[in-house]
């Protein structure tokens, strides 16, 4: 199952060029999901590739930053802001990356706007 999930512009190039191996969220699909697309988010507003999803990994905030935090693609203090307060912090862990040729708009796969969290595909 893939899901389209909006990732901020500054998180979706680490991404594409491999620094950023997970990506973190407060909440996370109850499907097993194995495609995430990306869609980069204000101001870019365009879908630009999609990756593969290895795992997903759920545990407190602490344990998740000790075991992710080599390829995390962001800083311990953006991480801890994030989670502040939530008791769980959840994750996809990401493999090979496919980006479009020409990036693509939320129509395209009949979406209307950019979703909160994350949003089914077919």
């Amino acid at each position: 199952m893939k899901i389209l999930l909006s990732i901020k512009p500054e998180y979706v190039e680490n991404i594409l060029n491999g620094s950023k191996k997970y990506e973190f969220r407060k909440r996370i699909a109850s499907k097993h999901i194995d495609t995430i697309v990306i869609y980069s988010s204000s101001p870019k507003k365009k879908v630009v590739a999609e990756v593969k999803v290895m795992d997903t990994i759920s545990m407190s905030p602490s344990a998740l930053w000790e075991k992710t935090k080599k390829e995390a693609g962001i800083s311990r203090t953006k991480f801890r802001e994030y989670f502040r307060g939530c008791i769980m912090a959840h994750t996809y862990q990401l493999g090979e990356v496919k980006v479009y040729n020409e990036p693509k708009t939320l129509e395209d796969f009949n979406i209307s706007h950019a979703p909160q969290s994350f949003v089914y595909l077919k």
